[in-house]
């Protein structure tokens, strides 16, 4: 009976070794056949860097300021007759904007006017009867004395009766109106803006090591975010003569046409001007350049050893990026023209990764890029 289980169990202990035995030759094989598998090489597109030719600019961050702007406030007391103006119209130089009530100066002014005659007549007749010998000079001084001050007497009130008679001080396009007919204003009360648009100005600062590359004459370029796409081209017309204290930037004023009045006072506009010397730079696609904390890079591709048309193996680059037009960025040193460069699918690559390039569908390149429904 001992004997017979004893068998038993050596029996059982040989058959789940060979299970086992087998399982562990299984596992085995299969963790050999992995490793010998290797995944497919990722693949990008790619693209050759070129050389060209770059015009030369600054850029600064604007403020777009009108050619004329102010605040129309009344200068004297009154009540308001009449509003002359449309809200947001465009008016010339002289232009009625707002009629005051004058009813009290002009009676104040028909006296003031019998005053005046009467002074006239009485220096007239004083004269007449000093060169008769009949009145002492002192008569005649006394005479002239009440016609000059009857004359400025009158010629105030004409003044008052002028400034309550409020007309634009130039051409442009008179803002929101803030009072109406009826409504009693006080000495400096606001009326309306009234801002000269065409042409209208652009101030902006460039850092003092500039003041020698610029000059007034020279053409600049402003965008807005208002009109995406839409360049308005312009020209420096003055800087200051002294550098800011506080940012060590000096404050230029560029003129540009506004016919549309597209541009208004108070936005805020990017501004390029233009260099007259060009400068010869390494152009790639903007989406080639991985930007990082430590350095700017990408990923160039070369044949591995044994020659052409085996692939290509990606190499980590560091670069130094200059200014970018629309698609593309400038390279300023670490790169050649022609040198292949990965555009699309950086993110699975590693150096010395071997890779596949398929242009099927390459990023944009384009150093104008024109914007959709433009």
């Amino acid at each position: 009976m001992k004997k017979s289980v004893l068998l038993i169990l050596v029996a059982a202990v040989i058959g789940f070794g060979v299970i086992f035995g087998a399982k562990y030759l299984l596992v085995v094989r299969q963790m050999a056949a992995r490793a010998g598998m290797r995944p497919p090489p990722p693949t990008v597109s790619a693209l050759a860097a070129t050389a060209a030719d770059w015009e030369t600019v600054l850029s600064a961050v604007g403020n777009v300021q009108s050619r004329a702007g102010i605040t129309v406030k009344t200068e004297v007391d009154g009540l308001v007759n009449r509003v002359a103006f449309v809200s947001g119209s465009t008016v010339k130089a002289g232009d009625l904007l707002v009629e005051m009530d004058i009813s009290r100066e002009e009676a104040q002014l028909r006296g003031l006017e019998a005053t005046t005659r009467l002074a006239e007549l009485s220096l007239a007749r004083a004269r007449e009867l000093r060169e008769k010998g009949s009145n002492s000079p002192a008569d005649l001084d006394q005479a002239e004395s009440m016609r000059t001050e009857a004359i400025a007497a009158t010629d105030t009130i004409r003044v008052a009766i002028a400034k309550k008679h409020i007309t634009a001080a130039f051409a442009g396009r008179i803002g929101i109106t803030r009072v109406n007919p009826g409504q009693y204003l006080r000495a400096g009360d606001p009326i309306a803006e009234l801002e000269s648009l065409d042409p209208i100005h652009v101030d902006f600062g460039l850092p003092q090591q500039d003041i020698g590359r610029v000059q007034p004459g020279m053409a600049i370029r402003l965008t807005v975010d208002a009109y995406p796409g839409r360049v308005f081209p312009g020209r420096i017309e003055a800087a200051n003569p002294r550098i800011s204290d506080a940012t060590r930037n000096v404050q230029l004023r560029a003129t540009l046409a506004n016919p549309d009045e597209m541009l208004r006072p108070g936005m805020f506009a990017q501004v390029e001007v233009v260099l007259p010397a060009s400068e010869r730079v390494i152009v790639v696609p903007a989406t080639a350049v991985s930007y990082n904390p430590y350095g700017d890079f990408v990923y160039v591709l070369d044949h591995p050893p044994g020659g052409e048309g085996k692939g290509y193996v990606a190499r980590q680059q560091f670069i130094q990026v200059g200014s970018a037009r629309g698609d593309q960025v400038a390279v300023t040193s670490g790169l050649k023209p022609g040198e292949l460069v990965v555009t699309a699918g950086q993110m699975k690559l590693r150096n010395g990764m071997p890779v596949l390039v398929d242009n099927t569908v390459v990023p944009d390149n384009n150093p104008a890029p024109t914007p959709p429904n433009s």
